[in-house]
């Protein structure tokens, strides 16, 4: 899970353009999944005929129905777009990369924080902070 909070957090272009077009594509498949499937086991747990898991707010006027398992089939349909884009493109992805010698989606590099400044994004082994100039003390290993 730590490399797909690392996509979620960095990227290049070139990855999110791939990652869209097919991600589109699976996008038609996992709506008919959750419309023909999902919506209608979530309508069954509400027990009532109709309009299925949710209440109304006045008088059974249909726009005054809230629609709570619409919205749990949209999570669950957010949950399985991600997954399949996650595991179809991304993790194939890292690994032709990892084969060329380019990591992608990996940890992010280790920083230190300058003790003049306070900017936090110096790398580990710099010896001269990039903003105020001055030495910075060796960090321990």
């Amino acid at each position: 899970m730590r490399g797909f909070k690392n996509f979620l957090l960095r990227g290049d272009v070139f990855v999110i353009a791939v990652v869209l077009v097919v991600a589109l594509a699976f996008s038609i498949l996992i709506a008919a999944f959750t419309t023909n499937i999902i919506n209608p086991i979530v309508a069954a747990a509400g027990g009532k005929k109709g309009n299925g898991l949710g209440f109304y707010i006045s008088d059974h006027n249909s726009k005054t129905f809230v629609d709570i398992g619409a919205f749990i089939s949209a999570i669950i349909y957010f949950v399985i777009f991600i997954a399949v884009v996650y595991f179809v493109i991304v993790v194939p992805y890292k690994h032709v990369q990892a084969r060329r010698g380019q990591t992608v989606f990996g940890d992010p590099p280790d920083v230190k924080t300058c003790p003049y400044c306070l900017s936090d994004d110096l790398p580990t082994a710099a010896s001269k902070c990039k903003y105020c100039g001055t030495d910075q003390p060796a960090v321990a290993a």
